[in-house]
């Protein structure tokens, strides 16, 4: 008989000082420091990211997620209401009747979520209230549609003109830890190099310590780089709220895994070679599509694979991350692969060594 395991999610709760969040990273990126723990040995290193290299070889094959952060907050107004005075040149009884002007109402903070096509897009609205379209000053940008449990926001601009209101009108999201209201630093810093499929609202922050030199250094060590996109949704930092963590149901995430990157790492973890995930995020994708016997089909859509102690690794052999929230999917995550205890250990090791946490901070290494 098959025993079920119930695991409480306050197991993976930590006690962390405020001072040890990263408010802004590091420059240049690869300054960062790195933890590394080796598995089979129990050996602890602590470094920095520009010494990546001590700790790869020629036969290793990073997977990176190349998605982009897009400008996902944008702050709106409602419609004013005023009295009408007039119709057709004619006096117009009041009666304590209103119309609809163009501008000057509260404002409504919208968050882009999944880009539902033709224009349609799933967000989270603050103080939305009971309205049915949303302007910018007195031009009108979107009609606000009810979806059972969803609100969805319909824009009549073109794929192209959208992009470009986007790109001068919205701000790029950030956790609500990170407190800089400096928006130009956050767009400049909450990328990846590498950043080239736009679609995430939360960057994949293990990537944030690579730089061109450290790119420079493994094409010069030899060690394979492939890459595979998953667009970053907001439930991917959220605590997990139920006791159990078998209750919680993991959101899910737009993946693509292309035919040809498939059978390069196919043939490659055929081979034997180390696969090391750079970020909780492309592992989800490589667990996500590889089957009991350690094989990848290509693939695009929604994922929702939620990973957590007792989870048995089919294709990721190591991993790049960042040090992440108490009772969140990630840190489970990442217990997963090294075990609950030895991960808070970690985690209690890392407050002691003052490392950074959280998105701009430091990074571990798990081999």
């Amino acid at each position: 008989m098959e025993i079920k395991l119930i695991m409480k999610t306050s197991l993976f709760n930590y006690s962390l000082p405020p001072e040890c969040i990263a408010q802004s990273p590091v420059s240049p990126r690869d300054a960062s420091r790195l933890l590394v723990y080796n598995r089979s040995s129990q050996k602890i290193n602590h470094d920095h990211f520009y010494n990546l290299k001590k700790y790869l070889s020629p036969e290793d094959v990073l997977v990176f997620n190349n998605t982009k952060v897009f400008p996902a907050r944008l702050i709106l107004n409602k419609p004013v209401l005023r009295p009408v005075q007039q119709v057709q040149g004619r006096p117009e009884e009041l009666n304590g009747r209103q119309a609809q002007g163009t501008s000057g109402g509260g404002k409504v903070e919208i968050f882009l979520l999944q880009d539902l096509g033709h224009g349609h897009w799933e967000c989270l609205a603050k103080n939305l209230g009971s309205s049915s379209e949303l302007f910018l000053g007195c031009q009108k940008i979107c009609d606000i549609l009810k979806d059972k449990n969803k609100v969805v926001a319909k824009f009549s601009l073109n794929k192209k003109d959208f992009e470009k209101f986007l790109d001068q009108n919205g701000q790029t999201p950030t956790p609500p830890y990170i407190k800089t209201k400096d928006s130009k630093l956050i767009r400049q810093k909450y990328q990846t190099i590498y950043a080239s499929h736009k679609g995430s609202v939360a960057a994949p922050t293990a990537g944030l310590h690579f730089t061109k030199r450290i790119f420079k250094e493994l094409n010069k060590l030899g060690v394979q780089q492939e890459f595979v996109t998953l667009h970053v949704g907001l439930g991917t930092f959220a605590p997990i709220k139920s006791k159990k963590i078998e209750d919680h149901k993991l959101h899910t995430e737009y993946a693509i895994l292309d035919s040809a990157t498939c059978h390069r790492l196919n043939t490659a973890k055929q081979e034997g070679r180390r696969i090391i995930a750079v970020g909780t995020t492309s592992l989800r994708v490589l667990e996500s599509l590889s089957n009991k016997s350690g094989k990848l089909k290509s693939f695009k859509g929604e994922i929702n694979l939620f990973i957590y102690p007792s989870y048995k690794f089919e294709f990721v052999n190591s991993l790049i991350t960042n040090f992440h929230l108490p009772q969140s999917s990630l840190l489970m995550l990442v217990a997963a692969l090294v075990g609950r205890k030895k991960i808070l250990q970690l985690y209690k090791l890392a407050v002691q060594k003052k490392y950074r946490f959280y998105s701009f901070g430091d990074a571990m290494l798990i081999i």
